[in-house]
This record gives C-alpha cells, structure tokens and sequence, in this order.
C-alpha cells in the first residue's frame, strides 16, 4: 500500500506543471540536449504516426527536446537495433532494452484481436506460415512485395489480407520493423530483429507488470492507477490496482488543478526530491505536436493546465472549430496559442496558416517574437528557408 503514515504531499499547480514538463523533457536544466537514445528511454516510447504537414509527430517530438535532432536519426537507431516498434496506445517505438518487459504484450494484442475479431477476412495459420517463409527466404519484405487485394477497398482502414496478416504477426511478435523507407514498413522475423539475449531473458508475469507500472510512474511523476494504466495500455485496470496495493514506497499526493480543485494521486517514494531540483521553466515558445505525450492525454491536459485540445484531422472541415493540423504552442509552463502551420518541401518554405492566442493571453511584441524564434527553428528542422505568413 502506498504510505499512510505521512499526510499527503500537496503539489499546488504550477508545481504540478513543472513536474510533468519535467519528466517529459520540456523543462530542463541547463546543459547540453539530451541524445535521442536519451530522450526515447525517458519518455519510455514515442508515437508514430504518418500525417506530415509540417514533420511527422514522432521526428517533431524528439526534435522538440533536442533541436539537433534531424530525421534520419530515428531510422539509423531501427536499423542498429537500438529501438523496436510496437503498439503501446499506438504504434510507437521503443528503447530495445524494454524488450523482456514487453513479451506479455505481444500475447495481449494476440488475444484481444482474437478476441475482437478485428481483423476479419485474416488468412489463416498456413497462409501466414507461407508469408514467414518468403520473408526466410528473401528477407525483409513490405506490403509492397504481395499483390492480394482488400475485399472492401472503398471503407475507410480497408486492408488487403496480405497486410492484415503482416500486422497480425507483427502485434503477435512473430515478426517485427527492421527499417522503413519513405515511412514503408518492411516487416522481417522477429528472432533476425530482436537481439538473441534479450530474447531468451524471461521475466515471469509479476515482474512484467512490476516494471511496467513503476516505469509508467517514473515517467508521470504524478499519476492516478488510471493514468498508469493509460501510460502504456500494456497493463489491464484491476492489475494496476493490484500493483498499487502491493507497494510500500508509493507517495500519496494531493495535485492542485487549473481549476483549483485538488485531486488525490500517487507518486514514486522520491517525490520531494525531484519537486526540490526542479529548474526554472524559462519562457521560450515551444511549438508542440499534436501527439506529444504532453498532449495526448486530454484529461489530463485539461486538468493541469485548463488547456482544451482536441485532434481534427478526422473531423469534416465544415464542422472543424480550428484546423486540420493544429500545433499547441507551450511558453513557459502555460499554453498560450495555437497555430496552424505547413511545410513546402520543395519551396523550402514554412506557411503559417492560421493563429490563435489562448483567450485571456495579451499578445505582446515579447510573445511575438519567441514564436518567430520558435518557427526559425522549425524551419530549420525541415530545411526551410522562408517563413511566410498568410495574409
């Protein structure tokens, strides 16, 4: 059980803030950027995703705690074997070290599409087997080297068997990336991928789940068993109660909201000690993408800084109250705007589409200028040379 034996600790709101910042890389002390291998372990996974409009989320997040970073990094680390991908709440990758702590997800995603039915029109067991002996054959293959064709090609997520069986392989762990090209997938045999040692660790379920909420925990700073549970989406609801009752070194905390109210919440045993080496935030505009893991979590995201996102992408435009891409704009530890911005590749050309400051943000000369300074450093990342703004 968490400890009884000492009040709650209370973390007032900007305090709160500033921890999770913190333990996501947005707050930090001074010194050199983190390496990218640093920044994935501490985030514990970054989101893969493959809209583009500016860069895709997951260059844009690593880029956000690192402005050095470019976007052939990330490949190299996949095809050292440095990173694995997987599915935590998406798709996303990982440091390859996480590899024995996530041999029960791989069963888990087995399961719940078996269970589900998810993937309907899926070959069966032989058709599969004959997939895995090309790729023995001839190596890593994308959906690209088969030729089936889906049975409904007019709905949305529509996929051909071919590809509903590489992904069924691929979330089962019999298969895993090895590289991509051009954002293509190219799928091989797991036991070609994942290094032989990490392989033949076997950590017994306990200890798996262990590891999976205290690294959820760490990486929070602050969190309900909800969160825990949300952090990964490798772990059910009742084991992370389970987990909770069964440790002695959880803090109980009280954290204040946007909204003043206070919230009970868990936090790792050294909570003072990381609320005492807490740095200054600074005042610099961050441009955020909109999968963040600072954004993600809505609830969260609203609860913390009384800052309303939502995604959409999906939404029909006429029915869209901001945009199709719409980054949030971090300064600080407060949100104050929004923007809606594009990349010209080939004009070497960033547009700004659209801005909005946050109601009850006055939008001085200062404020404009740490976005301008944010936009050239965007720029940058995807070799643009202009900034334009849209009259």
């Amino acid at each position: 059980m968490p400890q009884t034996n000492a009040p709650a600790l209370r973390l007032d709101n900007r305090t709160a803030r500033s921890l999770w910042l913190r333990t996501q890389g947005l707050v930090r002390a001074p010194g050199p950027a983190p390496e990218v291998m640093e920044i994935i372990r501490q985030l514990g996974f970054v989101q893969l995703d493959t809209i583009q409009t500016v860069s895709r989320a997951h260059h844009h997040i690593l880029w956000s705690r690192n402005q050095s970073y470019r976007e052939p990094m990330l490949d190299r680390l996949l095809r050292a074997r440095q990173v694995f991908e997987h599915f935590t709440h998406d798709a996303s990758v990982l440091p390859m070290e996480f590899l024995p702590m996530w041999r029960r997800q791989f069963r888990r995603k087995q399961e719940q599409l078996d269970r589900a039915g998810w993937f309907k029109g899926l070959p069966d067991a032989d058709a599969r087997a004959a997939i895995k002996a090309r790729i023995a054959s001839e190596g890593a293959l994308s959906t690209k080297a088969f030729d089936s064709k889906s049975a409904n090609p007019g709905q949305m997520w529509a996929r051909p068997p071919h590809k509903l069986a590489l992904d069924y392989m691929w979330y089962c762990g019999e298969l895993a990336t090895c590289h991509r090209k051009n954002f293509t997938k190219h799928y091989d045999l797991a036991e070609r991928v994942f290094p032989a040692d990490l392989r033949a660790t076997r950590l017994d379920e306990s200890r798996q789940i262990d590891w999976l909420c205290g690294a959820a925990l760490d990486r929070l700073g602050f969190a309900t068993s909800g969160e825990i549970q949300r952090f990964w989406d490798a772990v059910g609801r009742v084991e992370v109660l389970g987990w909770v009752d069964g440790q002695d070194g959880l803090r109980a905390v009280e954290i204040e909201t946007a909204q003043g109210d206070w919230l009970p919440a868990l936090a790792p045993a050294d909570i003072e000690d990381r609320v005492a080496a807490l740095p200054s935030p600074g005042s610099r505009a961050r441009i955020l993408n909109p999968f963040d893991p600072v954004i993600r979590d809505r609830a969260r995201l609203q609860r913390l800084f009384g800052f309303d996102y939502r995604n959409e992408m999906f939404t029909p435009a006429a029915k869209r109250h901001w945009g199709y891409y719409v980054y949030p704009i971090l300064e600080g530890l407060r949100f104050t705007g929004r923007i809606e911005i594009k990349a010209d590749r080939r004009a070497a050309r960033l547009d700004v589409l659209k801005f909005w400051p946050e109601p009850g943000i006055r939008w001085t000369a200062a404020r404009e200028e740490r976005l301008e300074a944010e936009l050239r450093r965007l720029a940058r990342l995807v070799g643009a040379e202009d900034i334009r703004r849209a009259s």
